[in-house]
């Protein structure tokens, strides 16, 4: 009887803090101690562990079993600590042996059998970058836990097969089925998930040329985009056709939105990188906790983290909660949410671009003269008021979106398709990443002020009209780098060194909810 150890990995948001198991085996009557901040499903473990090691073949000591989670200071919670603890107090009882060097990561069934659980990606990706490369899991989370290249990873369906390879004698034990499944080559072409999203095509929507054009300026540009028009008009259509116009996520990109992805994914539903834009889009019923994220213990990522990379999509966005909206003016300016609870503070990156999509007011019928609208002024007011002008002001693209004619509609000449636009944006921007280079960013959407009036500085000729709308208060100064941001793109799309004093007025005119195109 003496010490053993294992290794486990604690996740606070998307960071993984790697976890030394140490269980001590006493002379003293029979308990089983579990040391350092357990939250309650991880204290539960005790009951669970005592279970699935005496139906494995392989009971616990009856002695007194004290089990210490380093560091203790730092909060534990989940299921997952379930495998490393039976594993640390199995070698200090002797019977299994090299387990100080492996992270073992797995839920245990009464029976035996080993669980998967959440947030397999970052746990093993943090476990490498701490230097340990051997990793224990449950069969289900193997596909998931082999796409971290260079981490050595084995997955088992029990507890029993696990002792059998770290030393344990299999006469004592079960017949074993010792043959496992492999996880997917994460490097095959086959790994690649297109989004569901990707199945409607642009060439669906029917007239709306100014809105096709934003959207594609939108796209190439990484900027925010608000639609407003009646019911019918095609503002949904739109923003589900915006994701197919994006293109692939590199590998960084890839395994960063996988991560995420990955502590909302329970069994083996990631057997491979998210290689395209994720596309979210909660009901607006949805609360502050659900958008932005929260929850009990550590908090949880929200709709806007799992669109990191991709589209949110808010549609009848007045009908959201003000503070849901106002909490959204933070990851829109640093693409990260940091959200602190009184069990920890956790980080998620939450770099998306926002799409809103609202009716003319409440009924939604107050276009053209506004002849069938039923709603009083204060009514509207009292809609659109919860867009407040901070908010909008974050918000690149103000599109009126009318409605579509009959001509439209019956009309049978071909439109361009999504892949068509999609190459337009790509080129575009390869063309901005180039020219962003220097300053490390990589859209448009991302040029700070001091770029905009310092390196890539417009003439007075070319921004005369920019600068009278600046001078009679129709824009903020937040407003006026966005216009010139959404200038650049323009100019990117159309295939110019710079933009000129046309490219400027189209992008004030779309800052403007299309009025005067």
């Amino acid at each position: 009887m003496g010490m053993g150890r294992s290794l486990a990995i604690a996740l606070v948001g998307l960071n993984g803090h790697v976890i030394e198991v140490e269980a001590d085996i006493g002379q003293t009557l029979p308990n089983f101690i579990l040391l350092g901040l357990p939250d309650a499903s991880l204290s539960e473990a005790r009951e669970r562990i005592r279970s699935a090691a005496q139906n494995s073949g392989i009971p616990l000591s009856r002695r007194k079993i004290t089990v210490n989670l380093v560091p203790a200071s730092l909060p534990k919670k989940g299921s997952g600590f379930d495998l490393a603890i039976v594993m640390a107090a199995l070698d200090a009882a002797g019977d299994v042996r090299g387990t100080g060097r492996t992270v073992f990561i797995a839920e245990l069934g009464l029976d035996g059998r080993l669980r998967p659980v959440r947030g397999i990606l970052p746990a093993v990706i943090a476990g490498l970058a701490a230097g340990h490369a051997e990793f224990v899991v449950a069969k289900a989370n193997l596909a998931e836990a082999q796409l971290v290249k260079g981490a050595e990873v084995r997955g088992y369906e029990c507890l029993a097969e696990v002792a059998v390879d770290f030393g344990a004698d299999p006469n004592d034990l079960p017949a074993l089925d010792r043959e496992w499944v492999s996880g997917p080559d994460p490097d095959g072409n086959a790994q690649r998930q297109r989004h569901a999203q990707e199945s409607v095509d642009l060439a669906e929507v029917a007239g709306q040329p100014i809105a096709r054009l934003a959207l594609e300026i939108a796209a190439a540009g990484g900027h925010h985009l608000m639609m407003v028009g009646p019911p019918g008009s095609g503002k949904t259509m739109l923003a589900e056709r915006l994701p197919g116009l994006l293109p692939d996520l590199n590998d960084a990109e890839s395994m960063e939105v996988t991560a995420i992805h990955s502590l909302e994914h329970s069994a083996s539903n990631l057997v491979a990188l998210i290689h395209r834009p994720p596309y979210e889009r909660p009901h607006h019923s949805a609360s502050t906790a659900a958008i932005i994220g929260g929850g009990s213990g550590i908090p949880r990522p929200g709709a806007a983290s799992r669109a990191h990379r991709g589209v949110l999509f808010l549609d009848e966005a007045p009908e959201f909660d003000k503070r849901v909206l106002d909490a959204l003016r933070q990851p829109l300016e640093s693409g990260e949410l940091v959200l602190h609870r009184s069990a920890g503070t956790a980080a998620y990156p939450a770099r998306f671009q926002l799409i809103l999509a609202a009716n003319p007011c409440p009924c939604g019928k107050a276009t053209g003269k506004g002849l069938h609208c039923e709603c009083t002024p204060m009514a509207r007011r009292r809609y659109f008021g919860r867009l407040s002008g901070p908010l909008l002001d974050r918000v690149d693209i103000q599109l009126q979106v009318n409605k579509v004619q009959l001509s439209q509609l019956a009309d049978t000449e071909p439109r361009e398709s999504s892949a068509q636009v999609a190459e337009r944006v790509k080129l575009a921007r390869a063309v901005a990443g180039e020219r962003l280079k220097p300053w490390g960013l990589v859209h448009n959407a991302d040029l700070t002020g001091r770029i905009l009036r310092g390196p890539l500085r417009l003439g007075g000729h070319d921004t005369a009209l920019l600068d009278k709308a600046m001078g009679v208060g129709v824009l903020s100064a937040r407003g006026y780098d966005r216009v010139l941001r959404l200038a650049w793109t323009v100019a990117d799309l159309q295939g110019l060194e710079r933009p000129g004093s046309d490219e400027v007025g189209l992008a004030l005119t779309l800052r403007q909810r299309g009025e005067g195109l």
